[in-house]
């Protein structure tokens, strides 16, 4: 009789310790919870606004002069997608052909392992301003033989 008391307050006394421990950092995550999505509500509000007024601005230029902004808003987004592409398209004025360029296939087998990212893209930007100029004086040269300046 006398062991199953023990045993009963021993187990309160547990009980109790384990409920001191485990409310107060239960209390805590919530109101960690509560101020992570306050932070996020205000981060998602502040964004929506400035998009918003970028959107106004955007409106207000394209009011002024819809074609320029166009284009304008067609090279930004193209600029985005194609940003990470190692592939380039050229398309020569007068022509009907789309010259497609793997530069990264084009520029791996004189890359040796050792040369660093940076002298890859000198290699790359060379191979495209070889390439452009060779389009260029292709295109002119084609325009003379048909007589056009």
């Amino acid at each position: 009789m006398i062991k199953a008391r023990e045993d009963q307050e021993r187990l309160i006394n547990e009980a109790q310790a384990y409920s001191n421990g485990i409310i107060p950092e239960a209390r805590g995550t919530a109101q960690r919870m509560i101020e992570e999505s306050n932070a996020y509500r205000e981060k998602v509000v502040a964004e929506a606004e400035g998009e918003s007024q970028r959107f106004e601005s955007l409106l207000t230029e394209y009011q002024k002069a819809p074609g320029v902004t166009r284009q304008r808003l067609y090279l930004d987004a193209i600029q985005e997608v194609m940003s990470n592409s190692s592939k380039v398209l050229v398309d020569v004025e007068g022509g009907n052909n789309m010259l497609y360029l793997p530069l990264d296939k084009l520029v791996q087998p004189n890359i040796s392992k050792s040369q660093s990212s940076a002298s890859r893209e000198v290699d790359v930007n060379k191979i495209v301003d070889e390439v452009i100029n060779k389009l260029r004086n292709e295109n002119t040269t084609t325009a003379r033989s048909r007589g056009i300046r």
